[in-house]
C-alpha cells in the first residue's frame, strides 16, 4: 500500500514561492519585458503588507494555496492569512534583491551551499571577523516583534545582500516566515537563523586568490535607492 505524505501548509508556501520566483527570475535574466514589468511591480511592495499593496494582488497566482492537496485538508483562513503574507514578503523581497543583478538572487540552498538567512549575512562580512554594523541589522531583524516591523528590517539586509551579490533561498526564506506567525514559531525561526549565522564557514582560498565566495563591497545600509538599470521605476 502506497502512503502519502500530507504537505504542511508552510511546505506548501515554500514550494509555491520558488514555483512563482523560478520562471519570473529566469525571464528577468533574458530581459524579457513582462517579467522586467513584474518584478519592477513587486519591487514596490518590499517592506509593506500585503492588505496594503492591492496594486499587486493578480500579479502572483495565490490560487494554489486554496487546493486541497491529494493528502490533507483546505487551509483555514488564520492558515490562508499567514501563507499569503509570507509568500509576499518573500516575493517582494526577491524583486528587490533580484534588481540590477546578472544572476539570480532566488538560490535554492544545499547541505554544501545553504543559502539560508544567516549564512548569507554571515558572507557579508570578512572570514573570521564580525562586521558589527551589518551585525546590528541582523540582530534587529531578529527582535522584530510583528511582521510589518520583520518585512521592513529584512529589507534593509536584502539592500546589503544586494550590493554584494550574495543569493538567498526565498523558498525557504518563506516558509520561516510561515513558521515565525505560528504560535511558538518565531523562537524557531529565530534559532535557525542563529544557527546557520554561526555555522557557515567561508570556503578555503585557492592558491594566492580569495575565497570562492567572498562577497566584495557590500552596499551600505541606507542605500535604499533603486539603482538605474532597465528595469528603473
Amino acid at each position: 500500500m502506497t502512503t502519502v505524505i500530507a504537505v504542511t501548509a508552510r511546505k506548501r508556501v515554500g514550494r509555491l514561492t520558488d514555483r512563482l520566483i523560478t520562471p519570473l527570475q529566469k525571464g528577468y535574466l533574458k530581459d524579457q519585458s513582462h517579467a522586467v514589468a513584474a518584478l519592477a511591480r513587486l519591487r514596490r511592495g518590499a517592506g509593506r503588507e500585503f492588505a496594503r499593496t492591492p496594486d499587486l494582488w493578480g500579479l502572483a497566482d495565490t490560487g494554489p494555496l486554496h487546493e486541497v492537496p491529494e493528502s490533507g485538508r483546505p487551509l483555514g483562513e488564520v492558515e490562508l492569512t499567514r501563507a499569503e503574507d509570507a509568500l509576499h514578503v518573500a516575493l517582494t523581497l526577491w524583486a528587490l534583491h533580484q534588481q540590477s543583478r546578472g544572476t539570480g538572487m532566488h538560490r535554492p540552498g544545499s547541505r554544501t551551499a545553504p543559502h539560508a538567512l544567516g549564512s548569507a549575512v554571515r558572507r557579508l562580512m570578512p572570514p573570521g571577523d564580525m562586521d558589527e554594523p551589518v551585525l546590528k541589522r541582523f540582530v534587529r531583524v531578529g527582535t522584530a516583534t510583528d511582521l510589518p516591523a520583520l518585512a521592513q528590517r529584512l529589507r534593509e539586509v536584502v539592500v546589503l545582500l544586494r550590493g554584494a551579490d550574495i543569493p538567498l533561498d526565498y523558498a525557504l526564506l518563506a516558509e520561516q516566515l510561515y513558521r515565525w506567525q505560528e504560535t511558538g514559531g518565531r523562537d524557531e525561526v529565530r534559532r535557525a537563523w542563529g544557527r546557520s549565522f554561526h555555522a557557515h564557514r567561508a570556503p578555503r582560498p585557492t592558491g594566492t586568490g580569495t575565497p570562492s565566495d567572498a562577497a566584495g563591497a557590500p552596499a551600505t545600509a541606507d542605500d535604499t535607492t533603486d539603482l538605474t538599470d532597465k528595469d528603473a521605476s
